[in-house]
């Protein structure tokens, strides 16, 4: 299985790695911060305008990268000291592998980008899912999108055993979605938008994270760095929280979309469609129990049952609540 050879081997690039991080950057005036190309967020004003090398002193080394397991790997051999916009799973992944890595603040939520879609002609929605027994489901397996799927399943009572279930990446599932070979798909991103042509979701991306189904990335960095440099870990909270409040407003979203696109390498009309799905939580709802507070932690226990139980990872922590810190985000709220 793709899914958990590529899964396996991030696993033993970061027990490898897990013991090598830099102690620290910020003595030499500059620190090196990871984060993704067409994954246009708010914090790419600051990045740009360099409001985040003002606020905290020291240049900022940008480097961007292609998956999130990658950002892991830099960041255990200390060659990066944060990354924007981790996702949870790769996450995961390299804390359940003894990387000591922490979550600092949720980066983007975006629940609406990672669902399940129902065929259309089956007529099945929310009001009558227990008909969902006996259909042929595309799940790519040790995935966000395995874990939702199955947390909705549990939602309206279908048993996960009378669904035929088929491991399918997304671009796969989409497309046998559209032949009529599979009756659900579930996944992300432009597979999703393509399985939307053809059905409908069972729960809105707010009805799931309602019931603690979160599809979300996060700032995070090494807990050893992290302690060393709470102030400058701070200050860049501060100003990634001063950028979404200034898109979530809307006072300086106008300015702000034309730098951001450039900056992500895209369009101005696709980063708007794509930011209008994305959700910047504030601090106050980010250290609420919803997030930070306490879900985090039982959602990353829970993307990591679900690779143990894949076979992608050989096991999980007992607790993740070591593995995110909100000092340095209280902090930054008094900034």
């Amino acid at each position: 299985m793709k899914i958990k050879t590529t899964l396996m081997g991030a696993v033993a690039a970061t027990a490898m790695l897990a013991g090598a991080q830099a102690a620290t950057a910020a003595g030499h005036g500059e620190i090196t911060v990871a984060y993704f190309l067409e994954w246009p967020m708010p914090f790419q004003y600051g990045k740009v305008t360099g409001a985040y090398e003002e606020a905290m002193g020291v240049d900022i080394n940008w480097v961007s990268f292609d998956t999130g397991t990658a950002m892991s790997a830099a960041m255990a051999s200390g060659d990066v000291q944060l990354a924007v916009s981790q996702g949870v799973p790769p996450f995961v992944v390299a804390t359940s592998a003894g990387q000591d890595l922490q979550t600092l603040d949720v980066a983007v939520s975006y629940a609406d980008n990672d669902n399940c879609v129902v065929q259309a002609a089956l007529e099945i929605d929310a009001s009558n899912a227990s008909e969902l027994a006996g259909v042929k489901a595309a799940v790519p397996l040790g995935t966000a999108a395995h874990y939702g799927f199955l947390k909705q399943m549990d939602h309206f009572g279908v048993d996960v055993s009378s669904i035929e279930i088929v491991d399918m990446a997304p671009p796969d599932g989409a497309a046998a979605f559209a032949q009529g070979s599979v009756d659900m798909f579930c996944g992300w991103g432009g597979s999703l938008r393509r399985a939307l042509e053809h059905g409908n979701v069972l729960l809105t991306g707010a009805e799931k994270e309602e019931l603690g189904i979160l599809v979300f990335d996060v700032t995070s960095g090494p807990a050893g760095w992290v302690a060393e440099n709470p102030d400058l870990v701070a200050s860049f909270l501060a100003v990634t929280a001063e950028m979404n409040e200034g898109w979530n407003s809307g006072a300086m979203a106008d300015e702000m979309l034309p730098v951001i696109a450039q900056d992500a390498g895209m369009s101005e009309e696709a980063t708007a469609e794509t930011m209008a799905t994305f959700v910047f939580p504030g601090v106050e709802a980010q250290l609420s129990g919803k997030w930070l507070g306490g879900a985090a932690q039982e959602f990353m226990k829970g993307v990591a049952g679900v690779f143990v139980e894949a076979g992608s990872i050989p096991s999980a922590k007992d607790s993740y609540e070591s593995n995110v810190n909100v000092g340095p985000l209280m902090a930054a709220s008094e900034m």
